[in-house]
């Protein structure tokens, strides 16, 4: 009997023992404080058929599309979420009865408090059905501007914006230079026998297509093409130089990205949360290297990794004096906080297991015949 109680009495003091019976399957719901509002946020975490862990994050008040997080992980009481398409983490500690998870969200900036609560089927929030996909646009189909507005931008206006809606388009603060770059896949030093305006002139941008459905990113740029063309009177014709290009291949250590579950058909995410953090969501290498070259480096950039597919990672680095000049901003400033992320170059091998390879290789080139200010609108 001895024996047994003392047994029993050891078992019990062992730390956090009650911790490891309670599972996080569940519905889990909490408020995220952030400046200008409150934004209800709901995690429902399951089990895989391999006793892996999985969740899905919905935020409610921006719409409560649902959006699969990468990786869910426990150790003991502390939990961790990584979400890579949207650059977001929520790390908390479960508490001793298993109905609470102290912890922050972090996106980008600085934590941010998220305690969440165990949600029981009177308590849950009810999470709003997801808006119905556009319609695509047919596949033949060779769309144009219905209506499209150009005008100057706003003296001062910072950065630069391109952005796809169902049955929109439109750019913010956009040199002719970028506008091209978008649509033809080129970067500026391809570009060749254009006045200096292109490159310092920028404008607004608001088109909506003709035709019914919503177009795919290559009808988009088909209809930009013949935008620029009417507008701006843009003629060229194609030529071969040998320039210097960054080559974006796979690194030893292979790949360490997530392939997306996101609509093999719809249009990437590829939106900066400041210099030097670009989640990427839903995109081709194509698409990386694409805005790699038109925002950040210097030169072209050329994919030969071989990926097929579209994939979601997160890339944080410190920029140097030499990345985002085309954004027309100031140069982002030099750092000697400890625990800066590392450069370019070293980030994208640890955190995407790619590589950026400097070389020479003959590229396209756009030879510029003509080219004038737009037109009215």
């Amino acid at each position: 009997m001895k024996k047994l109680m003392l047994w029993t009495i050891a078992f019990a003091a062992l730390p956090g023992s009650a911790l490891f019976a309670q599972s996080l399957s569940g519905t889990w719901q909490g408020t995220l404080q952030i400046p200008s509002r409150e934004l209800r946020t709901v995690f429902k975490i399951s089990t895989t058929d391999a006793d892996a862990l999985k969740a899905v994050l919905y935020s409610i008040d921006q719409g409560g599309q649902p959006i699969s997080a990468n990786t869910v992980t426990r150790d003991g009481a502390m939990v961790k979420i990584s979400i890579l398409g949207i650059g977001g983490t929520y790390e908390g500690k479960l508490s001793v009865d298993g109905n609470s998870i102290t912890g922050t969200w972090s996106q980008g900036g600085a934590p941010l408090t998220l305690n969440l609560k165990r949600a029981t089927p009177e308590t849950a929030w009810t999470i709003p059905e997801p808006p119905k996909p556009p319609k695509p646009m047919a596949a033949d189909a060779n769309p144009s501007f219905d209506v499209a507005t150009i005008k100057p931008s706003k003296p001062g206006t910072p950065g630069r914006l391109f952005r796809i809606q169902p049955g929109h388009f439109s750019t913010i603060n956009t040199t002719l230079t970028s506008l091209i770059g978008f649509c033809y896949g080129v970067h500026p030093r391809q570009i060749v026998g254009a006045p200096g305006w292109v490159e310092t002139l920028k404008y607004d941008l608001d088109g909506k297509p003709d035709g019914e459905g919503q177009p795919s990113v290559e009808q988009w740029k088909a209809m930009m093409q013949k935008l620029l063309a009417d507008r701006f009177q843009l003629k060229f014709h194609r030529d071969k130089k040998e320039l210097p290009v960054f080559a974006l291949v796979v690194a030893k250590t292979g790949p360490k990205i997530t392939k997306s579950d996101g609509d093999p058909n719809g249009a990437p995410s590829l939106l900066f949360r400041g210099l030097g953090m670009l989640p990427v969501r839903n995109a081709t290498m194509a698409d990386f290297a694409g805005v790699m070259q038109s925002a950040v480096l210097d030169r072209p950039v050329v994919d030969q990794t071989g990926l097929a597919g579209r994939y979601d990672f997160v890339l944080t680095w410190t920029p140097d004096e030499t990345q985002f000049v085309s954004l027309g901003g100031a140069p982002p400033p030099p750092t000697n906080k400890p625990d800066a992320p590392p450069d370019l170059f070293t980030a994208i091998q640890q955190q995407a297991g790619l590589k950026f390879e400097s070389t020479k290789a003959p590229v396209d080139v756009m030879v510029i015949d003509r080219v004038e200010k737009p037109s009215e609108n």
